[in-house]
C-alpha cells in the first residue's frame, strides 16, 4: 500500500534530524546544490545548504515513447510546465523524463520515476518535487493533443473530393475530443460545400455536413446538419464567434452556438474551422414550430432553381422554410402578411398605437437584431443578405437569428463599414422608417446602454477565445498562409495574429464609443 508522500516527509525529517545530530551537522546530501546558506552556530562550524526543489526540464523522449517520432521538450515558466503532443501521441499513456532537485517526485500521492512511471495527460497533472527535508514545490503540466481544439476526422468513399455546393459526398466521420470534449466514434454522413464568396474565393472551403442519423455535435444539441465555417477571411477566426456572444446576451429567440476544431478531410489537416449549427427550422434551433416560417432578406442572384421567394416594395424575401410551392396558401399568407407589415410601416400613421407597425412586428427583437449588427457593422446586414426573421401564424414578426459575421468589424476594404464611426444598418429601409418613431430610438438607447455595459464582457471574451486559439492559428496559418497577405476583401493586412486580435479590439471600443456619442445625440 502506497503511503502519503506527506507521511514520507514526516520520516525523512526525522531521519534528517538524527543523522545531522549524529555527525554533528557537518555532512550534506550529496543531491544538494548550495543556494542557502544558514547562519553558522559558531566561527568553526560548517554551514548547512539548503537546495530549492525544483524541476528543470520536462521532455518525452522518443525511445521511451512509441507513438512520438521525436523528443518533446516542454517549456517551464515558473510553476507551469507547457507543450503539445503531435496528433498521433497516445497522450493517455506517455512516460516523462523529468530532471529535478528533489529527493523524490510525485503525482498526487503516487511516486514518479523519470523514464519509467507512465502518465495520463489528458487532464493537466500536479508534479510536485520534494526534499529530503520535506520542503516541496508544485508544477502544474499542461500538455494538450496538437493545438488544443477537438480533432474532426472526415473520410470521404474512395477519398473522393469535396467541389460541389450542390451534390453531397458519403463518407464518414470521426470526432477526438481532446481535453474538452467526449470521443465519437465513426458515424455516417454526407458532405458538400456551402457559402457563396466563401466558396468560390477562397482555397479554403466551408462545409455542410449532413448525418445519417440526428446526433449531438461537440456538445451541441442534437441535429443532423451541421456546418463548418472556414473563417479565411477573417484572420481573426473570431468575428462570427464574437458576434454570437452578443447574441446570447440579448433577446433574440435564438443564437447559433459554435465550437472551434481542426478538422482533417481524407488523412490531410485542412485546417481550423468553426463547426456551427445551421439556421434551420427545430426545437433546438429557430423553433417556428409546425405552422412557421423561416424567411431571409437576399439577393435574386443567390436563388436556386427550387427556390421560393417574393417581393415588398423593398426587398426580395426568400422562405427559408417550410418548402412551399409557388402560389399556395401558405405562399400566399406570407406574402400577403409581410406586404401588409411594410405598408404600415411606410404609411403616415406608421406609429399609430392600434394598426401601426407595433400591430405587426415584436419590436424588442427588432431593437436587438439591430444594435447587434450596428455594433458590429455587418456590411452584408443593411439591405443585402442574411437577414433572417421568422414568423408565426397569430403571432408577431421577430428578427433573427443572426448569421455571416466575418465580414463585420470593420474588416471589408469596399464599404463604408469599414470604419468605425458613422451609421451602418440604421439605413436599412425597414429600420431607417422605425428610428422616425421616437419610441423607437428610446427603445435603441436603453438597450445600448445595456450592451455598452457587455462592453468588458466581450473584450475579455475576445481575449479567451484568442488564447484558446494560440496554437490552432498557427498550425492554421502554416497550411493557408493569410497571415502579412491580402485576403479579400480586407483592408488592413497584419503580419501577427495578435496584430489582427488587438485590431479586432481596438476597433470594437472605437465603436462603441462612436455610438455612445451618436445615439444620445439623436
Amino acid at each position: 500500500m502506497l503511503m502519503s508522500h506527506k507521511f514520507v516527509h514526516l520520516l525523512l525529517v526525522i531521519f534528517f534530524s538524527l543523522t545531522l545530530l549524529a555527525c554533528g551537522g557537518s555532512d550534506k546530501s550529496e543531491q544538494e546544490i548550495p543556494s542557502i546558506t544558514s547562519a553558522p552556530p559558531s566561527t568553526t562550524s560548517t554551514p548547512v545548504v539548503f537546495v530549492e526543489p525544483v524541476i528543470s526540464q520536462f521532455s518525452f523522449l522518443a525511445e521511451n515513447n512509441p507513438s512520438l517520432n521525436s523528443t518533446l521538450n516542454l517549456s517551464i515558466s515558473g510553476n507551469t510546465i507547457m507543450g503539445s503532443f503531435p496528433v498521433a501521441a497516445d497522450w493517455q499513456s506517455m512516460i516523462a523524463t523529468v530532471e529535478h532537485t528533489g529527493a523524490s517526485l510525485f503525482v498526487d500521492d503516487t511516486a514518479q520515476i523519470s523514464d519509467v512511471s507512465v502518465q495520463n495527460f489528458s487532464d493537466v497533472q500536479t508534479y510536485t518535487v520534494v526534499m529530503a527535508d520535506g520542503r516541496e514545490v508544485s508544477y502544474s503540466v499542461d500538455v494538450v493533443a496538437f493545438t488544443g481544439l477537438p480533432i474532426i476526422y472526415i473520410t470521404t468513399t474512395g477519398d473522393a473530393s469535396i467541389n460541389s455546393k450542390e451534390d453531397y459526398v458519403d463518407g464518414t466521420v470521426t470526432i477526438k475530443g481532446g481535453r474538452d470534449f467526449a470521443d465519437e466514434s465513426s458515424v455516417n454522413m454526407k458532405i458538400r460545400g456551402r457559402g457563396n464568396s466563401t466558396w468560390f474565393l477562397h482555397p479554403k472551403k466551408p462545409f455542410q455536413m449532413k448525418l445519417k442519423d440526428k446526433s449531438t455535435m461537440l456538445d451541441m444539441p442534437s441535429k443532423k446538419k451541421w456546418l463548418f465555417l472556414a473563417e479565411y477571411s477573417d484572420k481573426t477566426m473570431l468575428r462570427n464567434t464574437i458576434s454570437f456572444e452578443m447574441g446570447y446576451l440579448s433577446n433574440l429567440d435564438w443564437t447559433p452556438r459554435s465550437t472551434f476544431a481542426e478538422v482533417y478531410i481524407n488523412n490531410e489537416y485542412n485546417g481550423t474551422y468553426n463547426i456551427t449549427e445551421k439556421v434551420e427550422e427545430g426545437s433546438n434551433r429557430v423553433n417556428i414550430g409546425d405552422n412557421g416560417f423561416l424567411l431571409e432578406i437576399d439577393q435574386l442572384d443567390r436563388q436556386d432553381a427550387d427556390d421560393v421567394y417574393f417581393y415588398t416594395n423593398k426587398f426580395l424575401v426568400a422562405i427559408k422554410e417550410p418548402n412551399l410551392d409557388w402560389d399556395d396558401d401558405q405562399f400566399n399568407y406570407i406574402k400577403g402578411h409581410i406586404n401588409e407589415f411594410e405598408a404600415a410601416l411606410l404609411a403616415s400613421d406608421f406609429t399609430d398605437p392600434v394598426n401601426g407597425y407595433a400591430k405587426y412586428i415584436d419590436v424588442d427583437s427588432f431593437v436587438d437584431w439591430y444594435l447587434i449588427n450596428e455594433i458590429t457593422k455587418n456590411v452584408d446586414s443593411k439591405d443585402f443578405s442574411s437577414i433572417y426573421f421568422h414568423l408565426v401564424p397569430g403571432e408577431k414578426i421577430k428578427m433573427g437569428p443572426l448569421w455571416d459575421f466575418d465580414l463585420s468589424f470593420g474588416n471589408v476594404d469596399y464599404a463604408d463599414s469599414r470604419y468605425a464611426q458613422g451609421f451602418w444598418v440604421k439605413d436599412n429601409p425597414w429600420i431607417a422608417r422605425l428610428f422616425t418613431d421616437k419610441l423607437f430610438v428610446e427603445k435603441v438607447k436603453t438597450r445600448f446602454a445595456y450592451f455598452k455595459g457587455n462592453q468588458n464582457l466581450i473584450l475579455d471574451k475576445i481575449d479567451v477565445y484568442a488564447d484558446k486559439l494560440n496554437l490552432a492559428q498557427q498550425e492554421n496559418d502554416d497550411k493557408w498562409q493569410t497571415l502579412g497577405k491580402y485576403v479579400w476583401p480586407n483592408p488592413l493586412v497584419f503580419d501577427t495574429y495578435n496584430e489582427e486580435v488587438t485590431h479586432l479590439k481596438t476597433w470594437y471600443s472605437q465603436r462603441m464609443t462612436w455610438l455612445d456619442g451618436a445615439l444620445n445625440n439623436l
